[in-house]
């Protein structure tokens, strides 16, 4: 597979404080990138320096060929908005000259009914407004998909239906993948790369070289590292679904 994302010494700084500190990392093209690490990580502010959201020092270099697509954590809808998905997903087709008829096909592939599909935005419960804004995200077909935390605002029902959906997307697509996550099993099961990140280390590379005992302990702590084993596998070591919860934030 071809390279889609070069990081070379990327730093990102906000009034003098340095939140993310000489990342290098690459992406191949159909690679899944967990980025994974403890609250105020900078885990969050490395999506949007590679998105060329907010300024940084180093090189982010983009494939030619890369079509980016963008899921954001959260956003904040009032209830009182009268705008459906439907609405949102016709207007970016109008403005992005996208054929009308990609909306079904990105309907069908997320799961988005009729019913929540027309439904206001402000009146939907967390894991459809998540699908929405998936859809949102994959309509013009973009072969990278960029997620930041995308179950930060679902219960934990649905968690594990929200990351089945976005691999499921993935394999369906032929999509690179790029996704911050607080949920350690999926990145077990799913990530083909992984990069850790606290305020003082920086690790890159595939999940058996990341995501060892001592790896996970260094990054966390030994007290999350214990509570991060205890939960999420079960005695015989392998990955438990039903206790997969370990929010490490952003």
């Amino acid at each position: 597979m071809s390279e889609i994302l070069r990081v070379t010494d990327l730093t990102v700084s906000f009034d003098g404080e340095t939140v993310v500190r000489g990342i290098d990392c690459s992406v191949n093209e159909g690679d899944s990138l967990a980025v994974i690490g403890p609250n105020g990580a900078g885990k969050s502010v490395f999506l949007r320096a590679i998105l060329n959201m907010v300024p940084y020092s180093g090189t982010i270099a983009w494939s030619p060929e890369a079509r980016l697509g963008y899921v954001p954590q959260k956003i904040d809808a009032d209830r009182h908005l009268p705008i459906n998905f439907r609405n949102l997903l016709e207007a970016k087709a109008r403005v992005r000259n996208i054929p009308h008829g990609e909306i079904a096909e990105i309907e069908t592939a997320v799961g988005l009914d009729r019913r929540i599909m027309e439904t206001p935005v402000g009146h939907l419960s967390g894991g459809q407004f998540q699908r929405g804004l998936i859809a949102f995200a994959l309509l013009g077909k973009p072969n990278v998909l960029l997620l930041d935390e995308p179950t930060a605002s679902i219960d934990k029902s649905g968690e594990e239906q929200v990351y089945e959906l976005i691999h499921r997307l993935q394999d369906a697509f032929g999509m690179t993948v790029i996704l911050v996550s607080h949920d350690l099993s999926f990145v077990y099961r799913y990530a083909t790369k992984v990069l850790a990140v606290n305020r003082t280390e920086i690790s890159f590379g595939a999940p058996e070289e990341a995501l060892t005992p001592n790896a996970l302990e260094k990054l966390y702590g030994p007290h999350k590292y214990f509570h991060y084993f205890h939960h999420v596998h079960n005695t015989d070591g392998h990955d438990n679904p039903d206790n997969h919860n370990d929010h490490a934030g952003k």
